[in-house]
């Protein structure tokens, strides 16, 4: 008799994950959801954008995955693996009453795994909007992404007119960062995109999920809901995205208090934009801004903009870090104080910092991938003290956060993540592994970060 990889990934995260589970459970025990309203999630079908709406009552557990390369990765497949199965797990036993699932609760839960999810807690993504397209350098439409000015645009403005596979990018990192099949179908979808690049990349990855749900027999399109620019593009003024943007900003002892609960200092240094604004010519890459908030006594007067060129991130294959795009900028400019405490997107775009609009973002819980190594501990820091404020209403005035405490924050155990069997590195497209079921029946660790708040001083 054959035995069921489904059930063995369902009895193996059981036991190396039982601390983020006891840890959701927990949260749900508590857990009182929103009455009133629902939210705008959606699913790419082909190239088409399907809303799903879903009543804000529901415990949303946020992965994430990037609008900095269009390939589905390693790494964003064992978030939303993870989010199932803490979804399924959970909810199975919350529902049920169960402290330790017998080998029909197994199967249970493993016959829910090949089902959309269904139930109080609802898994999804969070994709962040304002990212450049080429943050990680492992975007195989690199050269005209750079060649068509676009590498230091946020990704919601780039345009797919001009768009095409790096011939010379696939020399060096086909079977190591994306594969032959992922580049057929990255090229199908640019034939018949729309022109958004955000559409585009969902597109691509939604198809890569489908595929993989096949081959897996695990269902793993779950929702998306973009943040920060798809928000503030949808909303008037006075609305909550625009209203943490006004509120963030009101005199220079709420911008300072804000610089604490990130770990800055405003008396020493002013360098930290809560807001980027984005330049006329196109740029909002945070990562090529510079610049400085400017008062006049305590009073908010200025924000001062400059945008360089600058590195982004290397790829894990490039450790000498000899490859790394460029976002391509040049512009210096100020933004008047008026324009940012009566603020209006669309006169004055701009991405607030990740910290900031977290605060916004429906999740109750979220998993990071591989905190400690792959990314720092300070950035949690920051979004849970930033939430906590905003609940205890110390800053960003009558903006409303969601829930009464920051959400449960929860990591991919960085030395137990996926790697590609012969290049070692997490940011391989799923398509370069010839034996994606066998890697990703090795298991999923996923452990609660403890996360100690910056304290309003």
């Amino acid at each position: 008799m054959m035995s069921d990889p489904v059930l063995t990934l369902v009895e193996s995260f059981m036991k190396q994950s039982r601390s983020a589970v006891d840890a959701v459970l927990m949260e749900l025990h508590h857990f009182v959801g929103e009455e009133q309203g629902d939210l705008a999630f959606f699913i790419m079908e082909g190239n088409k954008k399907r809303e799903t709406r879903l009543v804000k009552k529901h415990f949303f557990l946020r992965a994430s995955a990037e609008y900095a390369n269009p390939q589905l990765t390693l790494e964003e497949l064992q978030g939303v693996i993870a989010a199932r199965l803490l979804e399924t797990c959970c909810g199975y036993m919350a529902k049920n009453s169960v402290t330790e699932p017998s080998q029909t609760d197994f199967v249970e839960i493993a016959e829910m795994l090949r089902k959309p999810p269904r139930g109080t807690i609802v898994p999804f993504l969070l994709n962040t909007d304002d990212v450049e397209p080429d943050r990680y350098s492992i975007n195989p439409l690199r050269a005209s992404i750079a060649d068509s000015g676009q590498s230091a645009f946020p990704a919601a403005s780039v345009t797919t007119d001009r768009l095409s596979v790096d011939q010379s990018f696939l020399g060096k990192y086909e079977g190591s960062l994306v594969s032959h099949d992922d580049v057929a179908l990255i090229e199908a979808h640019l034939k018949e995109s729309s022109g958004s690049y955000l559409d585009f990349v969902d597109s691509v990855k939604y198809d890569m999920l489908r595929k993989t749900s096949e081959i897996l027999g695990i269902e793993l399109c779950i929702p998306t809901y973009r943040m920060p620019l798809d928000v503030l593009k949808k909303e008037k003024p006075g609305q909550p995205m625009h209203k943490l943007i006004q509120e963030s900003h009101h005199d220079y002892d709420r911008i300072g208090s804000i610089y604490g609960f990130m770990g800055r200092n405003l008396g020493k240094r002013k360098t930290l934009l809560l807001t980027v604004p984005h330049s006329t010519k196109g740029f909002g890459s945070k990562r090529a801004a510079q610049g400085s908030i400017a008062f006049k006594q305590d009073s908010f007067d200025q924000i001062k903009v400059q945008y360089k060129t600058t590195l982004l991130y290397a790829n894990e294959l490039d450790k000498e870090e000899t490859d790394v795009s460029v976002a391509r900028a040049d512009d210096t400019f100020t933004v008047e104080a008026e324009k940012i405490v009566n603020y209006d997107y669309s006169q004055t775009p701009s991405s607030p910092q990740f910290a900031l609009y977290d605060a916004l973002a429906p999740e109750d819980a979220a998993i990071w991938h591989g905190i400690g190594v792959f990314g720092g501990f300070e950035l949690i820091r920051s979004i849970v003290s930033v939430r906590s404020a905003c609940l205890r209403k110390i800053v960003l005035g009558e903006v409303a956060c969601r829930g009464n405490k920051p959400p449960l924050q929860l990591n991919l155990v960085p030395d137990k993540m996926w790697r590609h069997p012969k290049y070692g590195n997490i940011d391989a497209g799923v398509g370069c592994i010839q034996d994606l079921a066998g890697l990703v029946n090795t298991g999923i660790c996923v452990a609660p970060l403890s996360v100690k708040e910056r304290l309003d001083e």
